[in-house]
């Protein structure tokens, strides 16, 4: 599998998990609250190991890098309204 396919497959598995939790009643709120602190987590770990912390620097380089997914994020999903609403649109068929 590619770094795409098994990014695709790991972001997969927390929406599924996230659903999962969903429909055990709990506010969509506090489950993307845990996922966030449950990322800080491991971003430390991955970045300081089990007994290490994140400096300033690396707490600004976790902050960026996650600034930068969510805009990404942000923007393909405008594009796929748009593309949805052109193909609602009468004036483009």
């Amino acid at each position: 599998m590619s770094d795409s396919e098994n990014h695709n497959r790991v972001v997969g598995e927390f929406i599924d998990l996230a659903n999962k939790l969903q429909k055990q009643d709990l506010d969509p709120q506090l489950i993307s609250a845990g996922l966030m602190a449950a990322s800080g987590v491991y971003v430390t770990f991955t970045t300081a190991g089990n007994h290490g912390v994140l400096k300033d620097s690396g707490i600004d380089k976790a902050v960026e890098m996650y600034t930068n997914n969510l805009k990404f994020i942000q923007t393909q999903k405008r594009k796929e309204l748009e593309a949805k609403a052109a193909e609602n649109d009468p004036a483009t068929n």
